[in-house]
């Protein structure tokens, strides 16, 4: 039950800040995905120091930066059946 409650504070905690865009829980070697808006490196080290250096229950993380948007697509097509 302590897991469930790391995750369930883990994922109050990230919908509640504003610098992060998207959330998602995934499956594999990572738990969490997190999309970060934030104006540049240096409001990025302060987020990463609140959010993941401060948190005992974050044991490591990983950074990927976006050189440019190749496709972004929000939706997600749905079949309409017709009568």
């Amino acid at each position: 039950m302590i897991v469930v409650r790391v995750f369930a504070s883990m994922k109050r905690t990230f919908a509640q800040c504003a610098l992060i865009a998207q959330c998602y829980y995934v499956a594999g070697e990572w738990d969490f995905v997190l999309v970060l808006n934030v104006r540049n490196m240096d409001q990025y080290t302060e987020l990463t120091r609140e959010l993941f250096f401060s948190n005992n229950n974050v044991k490591r993380f990983k950074t990927l930066v976006s050189m440019s948007s190749v496709k972004v697509v929000s939706g997600v097509p749905v079949d309409v059946v017709e009568e």
